[in-house]
Order: structure tokens, then C-alpha cells, then sequence
């Protein structure tokens, strides 16, 4: 998962891919019952319909926009030591303020170059989309028409092109990323932890940052997510679970889309009439109201995992490294300096959404951990009914009062405090 201070540029970590999947899907909607209106009497024998994406094109996209700036072997050698290094000296900073113990993160920590970042996600995003492969947005009839077929074709390629533009511009842009394996065919392993080279170097010029006390600020950040998920493994089964449960949701409107055609899309119509949800993304206002609660529950899960980050970072970092508040600063500036395309990208993705919940995940640790000590904030991670709501994140106070509650500290009603 990719690092922030409160202002920060969140494009440098590794994309929501839950928000982009969602976004690549609905594109894809909007061109279903498009293929329906080709529909003309079969002339051809059935043949397989095109799958939803095609990977290698998506891959050959991103990795064309990502070549320059590759690493050498005896680079790519020096830097995995660095970076180990790194996370070596990291692990018992982190362990010792939080409590928590980690093994062997410095192991699985690597130097990446943007091809190398490329890989590694678009291998991540085709785990995520099985569950819809072999699903067409198109009816059996237009599947079965040389229009059809010719749609269907079409509609892979704007997809596959999507997805490798969305991937070769976050190519660019993240700094470090701890990757975990969701939703694939093996056993959940451990995550690992990658750092984008050539935008690191890229930022310490831009911003003039001294190259080793950014570097370290990196990784207190990618290590305490490593800590975060490693160390209570229930949350990692726990995010998995919701991602299962969204994208049974995304395949089916796919399937309301394919069977309905253009009265599918009326479907999202009366979504959006019926309001938006409490963030505004637009990708929210298509939803229906138990798609709504799960992507807020979603949401709120990843408030606490980037907020609790930044506060382990603030925490030691301040005390570790002399220009720690420089460095925080000069990152917030780069946020109030984005391009319009960088907005754009931002708001058609849903990562603007990201931000300011982030932001509200960082100020929700530190509120629990003025008011109660940071023994008590660690409590989130003390299984899934420990993480905050929506509403509670906003209101700290309610979250207070439910685990005291909880404990048998304090009557409070439970209605009160579980909205969200």
C-alpha cells in the first residue's frame, strides 16, 4: 500500500485498485447495450466472445509509457541492499512503538524501476478481474452477430487501453508500495515492499530533499503497513472478504447489464436519483444501498490503515530525522501544485475521495491517541469489530464510547454510535 503525511500527494502510493476496477467495469457498461442495439440475425456460428480486458495489450501500454530510466542488474543489486537496509533499521523502530512484532519484511523489500512497478500491478489487477472474466457485457444474440462480435472486440480494446494509460501515468508517480496478494488462487501469503527508483530520485530533486532522511521517511511509512497486516492477520483475511463481496456486486450489474441492455443502464439512473452516498464520488452514486455500505465499510477500513501509518511515521519520524518537518512540508506543497491532469485523473478515478478520507483516518488516530494514550488507538487492530465506522472516524468520540461500551466501562446506546 503506497505512504502519506497529512497533505500529501497520494498518487505516489500504489492505486486503490478496488476504485479503478470499478471505474474500468462502468466503462465498460457504457458500451453494453450499445452492442445490444447491433444485433442482427446470426450469419455466423457462435464463437467465444472477447474476454473483458486483454492483459498483454494493457501490459505492452503501460510498459511503453514506462521504459526510460531502467535499472541495471548491479543497480538493481545495490539498491534491494539499500532499501533492505532501510527497512532493516525500520522494523524495530516501528515494533517498539507499536508493539507489534514483524520477522522477515526486510526480505521481501525491492528496488523497482516503473516496468518492474507495471508488472507487478497489472499481474494484481487480473487476479482481481477473474471473477468477471468469461462474463460479456453483451447478450448471447449480439455475441452471435458479426456487429456484435465486432462491438465486443471493440469495447476490450478501450478497456485494455484504459487500463494500461491508468497504469503507465501511476508508473510515474508512486514511491513505495506495500503489496499484498488478494483474491487469487492461493493461500494469502505476506506482502511485499517495493520502491519506485527512478520517481524517488525524481521527488528528492524536484522538492530538494536530502536523499537519506527521505528515503527512511518512505519506509516508516510502507513498514508499518507491512506491521499493520502482518502482524494482525485477521485484518488481512478481513479486507479480502469485502473484496470478495464487491466484486460479486460488479459482476452482478454485469450481468443485470448484459441480459437488460439499455433498461440496465435505467437501473443506474434511479441510483444516482436516489443520492449519492456521504463521500460524493460519483462511482459511489451508481451504487444501490447495500453496494454503498459495503464501499463505505471499505473505505473506512483503509482511512484507519493509511491514518495509523502516518501517525507511527509522525511519531518516530519527528524524534529520528532532523528534517522531518521540511520534508512533510515540501510534500504538501507538491499536492497544492498538481496539474489539471493530475485533478482530472483524480476525480474520474475517485482518488480525490481518497484524500480527504485519508486525512480524516490520520486525524482520527491522533484525536484517540491524545485523548487515551496510544494503547488505546492500537486497539483498531484488535479484530474487525475494533475498526471504527465511517461516522465514527468523523466522530471520534462515538468510537470512544462504543469500546468503552464494549469493555463495560460506560451504558451507551448502541444506536447511537453505529451509524455509518
Amino acid at each position: 500500500m503506497p505512504v502519506a503525511p497529512p497533505a500529501e500527494d497520494r498518487t505516489r502510493r500504489g492505486p486503490d485498485r478496488r476504485i479503478l476496477a470499478a471505474s474500468v467495469l462502468l466503462a465498460a457498461a457504457a458500451g453494453a447495450w450499445v452492442g445490444q442495439r447491433l444485433q442482427e440475425p446470426s450469419r455466423i456460428q457462435a464463437t467465444e466472445s472477447p474476454s473483458l480486458i486483454d492483459w498483454r495489450t494493457a501490459r505492452d501500454i503501460a510498459v511503453t509509457m514506462s521504459r526510460d530510466e531502467a535499472l541495471s542488474m548491479a543497480d538493481r543489486r545495490k539498491l534491494d541492499a539499500e532499501y533492505r537496509a532501510l527497512v532493516a533499521r525500520c522494523v524495530p523502530i516501528v515494533s517498539e512503538y507499536t508493539g507489534d512484532h514483524l520477522p522477515d519484511a526486510p526480505e521481501r523489500t525491492f528496488a523497482f524501476d516503473r516496468v518492474d512497478w507495471v508488472n507487478a500491478n497489472i499481474d494484481a489487477f487480473e487476479r482481481m478481474f477473474a471473477p468477471l472474466e468469461g462474463l460479456s457485457l453483451l447478450g448471447d444474440a449480439a455475441n452471435r452477430s458479426i456487429a456484435g462480435q465486432m462491438f465486443g472486440t471493440l469495447n476490450q480494446k478501450v478497456l485494455s487501453a484504459e487500463v494500461g494509460l491508468l497504469l503507465g501515468y501511476l508508473a510515474r508517480k508512486v514511491l513505495g508500495q506495500y503489496d499484498l496478494t488478494l483474491l487469487g488462487r492461493e493461500p494469502l501469503g505476506p506482502g511485499r515492499l517495493y520502491y519506485v527508483e527512478p520517481n524517488i530520485k525524481a521527488a528528492e530533486h524536484t522538492l530538494g530533499l536530502p536523499r537519506d532522511e527521505f528515503r527512511m521517511w518512505l519506509a516508516l511509512h510502507e513498514t508499518t503497513h507491512a506491521f499493520e497486516f502482518e502482524a494482525h492477520p485477521w485484518l488481512r483475511d478481513h479486507f479480502n472478504t469485502m473484496l470478495e463481496r464487491y466484486f460479486g456486486f460488479l459482476r452482478e450489474d454485469a450481468v443485470n447489464l448484459r441480459s437488460q441492455g439499455l433498461s440496465g443502464l435505467r437501473l443506474y439512473v434511479d441510483r444516482i436519483r436516489s443520492g449519492s452516498g456521504e463521500s460524493g464520488s460519483w462511482l459511489e452514486s451508481l451504487m444501490n444501498a447495500e453496494q454503498r455500505a459495503l464501499f463505505t465499510q471499505m473505505q473506512a477500513t483503509m482511512c484507519i490503515v493509511e491514518g495509523y501509518s502516518n501517525h507511527v511515521m509522525n511519531a518516530v519520524g519527528r524524534e529520528l530525522l532532523p528534517n522531518y518537518t521540511m520534508i512533510s512540508r515540501r510534500f504538501a506543497q507538491r499536492l497544492q501544485q498538481r496539474s489539471q491532469a493530475d485533478r482530472l485523473l483524480a476525480k474520474l478515478t475517485g482518488l480525490d475521495v481518497k484524500m480527504e478520507q485519508y486525512r480524516l483516518g490520520e486525524e482520527f488516530i491522533d484525536r484517540v491517541a491524545s485523548e487515551r494514550g496510544h494503547s488505546f488507538a492500537r486497539r483498531v487492530w484488535d479484530g474487525a469489530d475494533y475498526l471504527p465506522t465511517m461516522a465514527e472516524i468523523r466522530q471520534p468520540e462515538l468510537w470512544l464510547a462504543r469500546i468503552d461500551f464494549m469493555d463495560g466501562r460506560i451504558p451507551v446506546l448502541p444506536s447511537s454510535v453505529n451509524a455509518g
